[in-house]
């Protein structure tokens, strides 16, 4: 197995909302899409972070593992964006299915599905996918790509039928128009392998770090979500 290090942002040992049960989360850094509404905006940098050997990695993960696998959880890896750093994790996700740990990615899926890419994903139990927004003009204005990467992803991972929770960020005005929630809908129905559909509120609580990073704050005057904006996009999407 190729040494390779990892870039790693930061680490949580109780995370309960990354996966199924309680989860290590693993948030890698860099990252190659530039949401606005990105309340960690301090890990886009490929260069920032801290180097750790997979060795180092699977210490701190073997001194929680007996809380979250007493409780049908695993480890889920974040960001950032992951994929940047795929061979890593496949080296990581090899030595975690030999104890038999329960595997997680949370990725927006902008990426090209290559030989490789496909090894990573045949040991990767769950994906959660990131849709930024169904309208491709409203992705492309929001993160800077096309959605058309990540909603093939989408339909492999349906294909091969590999378990997929589907997370869109709610933002007032922006992602939340009715049109685009129905078009969710269809593509989410489309979908053979969907286990659970998320809508996480928008927040402003990364504000500060993008005022100290960029000198401003990128959706300044959009409100944040809130309960009823969540109910809504659930009648519109999973009724």
């Amino acid at each position: 197995m190729e040494d390779i290090k990892a870039r790693i942002h930061s680490f949580e040992s109780f995370g309960t909302v990354d996966g199924p049960g309680i989860r290590f989360v693993i948030f890698m850094q860099g990252c190659n899409l530039k949401c606005k509404y990105c309340h960690n905006r301090d890990t886009w940098n490929l260069c920032g972070g801290k180097e750790y050997s997979l060795h180092e990695i699977l210490l701190k993960i073997n001194r929680y593992k007996y809380y979250f696998t007493s409780s049908g959880g695993g480890v889920t890896v974040s960001g950032g964006e992951p994929l940047l750093q795929f061979k890593f994790i496949t080296n990581l996700f090899t030595e975690l299915k030999k104890q038999q740990i329960h595997t997680a990615i949370d990725t927006s899926g902008s990426f090209f599905i290559t030989d490789e890419i496909k090894k990573l994903i045949d040991l990767t139990d769950l994906f959660l996918l990131d849709i930024k927004c169904i309208n491709d003009e409203i992705c492309k204005e929001l993160t800077g790509v096309s959605n058309k990467l990540e909603l093939s992803f989408a339909k492999y991972l349906s294909s091969i039928n590999k378990d997929i929770w589907i997370r869109q960020v709610l933002i007032p005005g922006i992602t939340d128009k009715e049109e685009d929630l129905l078009k969710l809908k269809e593509f989410i129905n489309s979908l053979q392998s969907v286990k659970k559909v998320e809508f996480l509120p928008y927040h402003d609580m990364g504000r500060f770090k993008w005022e100290k990073i960029e000198g401003n704050y990128p959706l300044d005057g959009i409100r944040t979500a809130n309960i009823d904006d969540v109910k809504r996009a659930k009648k519109i999407v999973l009724k």
